[in-house]
């Protein structure tokens, strides 16, 4: 019987587990379990006491030679001490394994575990060392480029609209309100000093649920599949914006861990007037990429949580007020 065609799996745990104990020569008992499924599927690997994750790309997310340039980078972490989760090579020295899945080949990668766990709401204390962690790895990818995507705009605040006008009508006052911002800020943008603005390669997604902290207050920063190339800003502003999500825009709660963290930064290398007079809209347009990322991999979440009405909550109650208490346009 033939089989019928999928658009995107789950590997069974169990046997990718008996898989990575050859590749890598594991000598314990291996147990594997699935922690994360969607664009990326990761895998929880122990190998006694050791402990690994694997992800696995989606279908066509990122070619091998993306993967290549995501792993050069990390590499280049490790060398420089710089507190990363790194690739493990197998035991033939290949960082990337291909799985053979019903919808087609996909890459997989080991990587060291981030000792800590996730928190949600941390102290300003740690807010100051996510800050100087982020500086030390824009000084070492200061003026460096990777062959993968260059964050520009164009491709954050313009290829991302069509995306959304699969699930938006073009008629809704929230895209209304998403074209006059794009109109807004593609205008500020081209007004920038570029002279000023630093450039290198950027992680892009660097928020709590992309880093582990330890009880001692060590940050290991993880995922780096959307680094690319851009103002070193964007990675500044994209952690500002997550942290008025958590702290729910009460801004006596906020400011003093924004601070701690520009103060942590700062202590490693400065900000230019030019790059903190744009971190707001840089802000803003991020999120008109990742909603665009959504409804690109919309077979990853499905309309149980992708659909207009999310959509509309997310513009009005996320982007519409980081706007305003910017007091931006």
């Amino acid at each position: 019987m033939t089989h019928f065609p999928v658009s995107n799996s789950n590997l069974s745990a169990t046997h990718l587990g008996g898989f990575l104990k050859g590749k890598y020569r594991f000598t314990g008992d291996t147990k594997c379990e699935l922690i994360r499924a969607g664009i990326n599927d990761s895998y929880l690997v122990a190998d006694g006491s050791a402990k690994f994750v694997f992800r696995i790309y989606s279908l066509n997310w990122r070619t091998r030679t993306e993967i290549l340039e995501e792993i050069k980078l990390l590499n280049l972490f490790k060398e420089n001490q710089i507190s990363v989760s790194y690739p493990i090579p197998d035991e033939e020295n290949n960082f990337i394994q291909t799985l053979n899945a019903p919808e087609g080949d996909r890459f997989g990668v080991l990587f060291s575990f981030a000792d800590g766990h996730k928190i949600h709401n941390v102290s300003a204390e740690t807010h100051f060392q996510v800050g100087a962690l982020m500086a030390r790895i824009h000084e070492v990818t200061l003026d460096l480029t990777l062959d993968r995507i260059k964050y520009t705009p164009e491709i954050i605040l313009v290829d991302s609209l069509p995306k959304l006008e699969r699930f938006l009508h073009e008629d809704t006052e929230e895209m209304q309100f998403m074209r006059s911002t794009q109109k807004y800020l593609l205008g500020e943008f081209s007004k920038i000093n570029h002279s000023e603005i630093r450039r290198g390669i950027v992680h892009l997604d660097i928020w709590f649920d992309n880093l582990n902290i330890t009880s001692d207050n060590k940050v290991t920063i993880f995922d780096f599949d959307f680094c690319g190339n851009g103002w070193l800003c964007l990675d500044i502003s994209y952690y500002i914006l997550q942290l008025h999500n958590i702290e729910k825009y009460d801004e006596k709660a906020y400011q003093p861990k924004i601070d701690s963290f520009l103060e942590g930064y700062e202590s490693v290398t400065k900000i230019r007037a030019e790059e903190k007079a744009l971190i707001p809209m840089l802000g803003l347009s991020l999120y008109f990429f990742y909603l665009g990322v959504q409804c690109q991999r919309y077979d990853n979440w499905s309309n149980s949580f992708l659909s207009e009405n999310y959509l509309k909550r997310f513009i009005n109650g996320l982007v519409k007020k980081y706007y305003e208490i910017n007091q931006l346009g």
